[in-house]
């Protein structure tokens, strides 16, 4: 599981945070669940406020919004990401 965070003015990846990440990586048990998409979500926002970004638009590339792909956005939400 990843997001990233993408600059539509100049194609360059701004953030980006994957269950492989050093700070989730060892301390998800398994990467191919809710709670781990939980915390890219909650990490991806933390790091884009970090870089003063407060706003994004939230593009699921053709997956449902269900399971996973809802979890990284709830709780990118919860963490103060605005979509």
């Amino acid at each position: 599981m990843y997001a990233q965070v993408i600059s539509d003015e100049s194609g360059a990846t701004l953030t980006a945070v994957s269950t492989l990440t050093a700070e989730l990586r060892s301390t998800l048990k398994k990467t191919a669940t809710i709670d781990a998409a939980k915390e890219v979500g909650s990490l991806i926002a933390r790091k884009c406020q970090e870089k003063g970004i407060a706003q994004v638009i939230f593009d699921r590339n053709g997956f449902l919004y269900h399971g996973r792909i809802r979890a990284v956005a709830e709780a990118a939400r919860e963490a103060g990401l605005q979509f």
